[in-house]
């Protein structure tokens, strides 16, 4: 592997990761309604645990309902339990074919317990960018003792590379804060 490819690589993975945290903040709860909050929800079809989006729609009514429409009639009162039982602190209520998911306001200590869990994935998210930058310096030291890359070569390489890392965790600490503001403000 070359520089330029590990350069490249780091900075590829880097990106994966801040994707990755970006997708897991959206699993966090404000006191707006998300659809990506039922992601996690799985539902028992024909026996199976199967994700609660592959069998039913998944839409918003409003600021603060989620609707789900089942593909299958049976489904409602499994889907509803399924809602209920996840750790989420919602309550299902069924209109017929349709369950509206009602978001319930939010206490302060449900925010600060929020913003603490916020907090706590972007610390992982920033691990994971550090882990690929020492990563990536290991491989370049690997470059240096083979002699396939010289000590100059290393140092604007293991310079690059922390420019990526200071780049994305600066990029993980404005998300963590524009969520934490998202869960206050509701």
């Amino acid at each position: 592997m070359t520089l330029a490819e590990i350069k490249k690589t780091v900075e590829t993975r880097m990106d994966q990761s801040i994707t990755a945290f970006k997708s897991n903040l959206q699993k966090i709860r404000t006191g707006r309604a998300n659809p990506a909050l039922l992601d996690t929800v799985q539902v028992e079809y024909y026996g199976a645990l199967v994700p609660l989006s592959q069998v039913a729609n998944v839409a918003l009514i409003d600021a603060r309902t989620i609707s789900v429409q089942p593909w299958e009639k049976g489904l409602g009162a499994k889907i509803e339990k399924a809602i209920r039982e996840s750790e989420l602190g919602l309550n299902p209520a069924s209109v017929g074919d349709l369950i509206r998911v009602p978001m319930p306001p939010m206490s302060e200590e449900r925010r600060k317990e929020m913003t603490r869990l916020a907090r706590t994935e972007g610390e992982s998210a920033k691990i994971a960018v550090r882990n690929l930058r020492r990563d990536a310096n290991e491989s370049v030291k690997k470059l240096v003792r083979d002699k396939l890359a010289s000590e100059d070569e290393q140092k604007r390489a293991e310079a690059d590379v922390q420019k990526f890392t200071d780049r994305h965790i600066a990029e993980i600490d404005a998300l963590v804060v524009a969520k934490e503001q998202e869960i206050m403000a509701v």
